[in-house]
């Protein structure tokens, strides 16, 4: 879990959202697409590792993985979610 006290200064680097710890059954979806070598990031590179946790934005549009307890804030390492609801 990321300290409360970082969380709340980062931001979504596409949209400046304040970013939210993802749900854990909307991580265990999309590790379920990963394992399916169905998903690829905004760089359009295919996401081959699981996801440990991950960030949100506000509207839900957007996830960032967190690796080793480091959130990855990188625009093109961001998971569009549209079709995640």
């Amino acid at each position: 879990m990321l300290d409360p006290k970082l969380l709340s200064l980062i931001q979504c680097p596409i949209s400046r959202q304040p970013l939210q710890m993802a749900p854990e059954e909307l991580v265990g979806r999309i590790n379920k697409k990963i394992a399916a070598g169905q998903l690829r990031d905004r760089g359009d590179v295919r996401v081959s590792d699981a996801l440990e946790q991950a960030l949100v934005n506000q509207q839900g549009g957007y996830l960032y993985p967190v690796r080793g307890g480091i959130p990855i804030l990188v625009a093109e390492a961001a998971i569009e979610l549209r079709d995640e609801g």
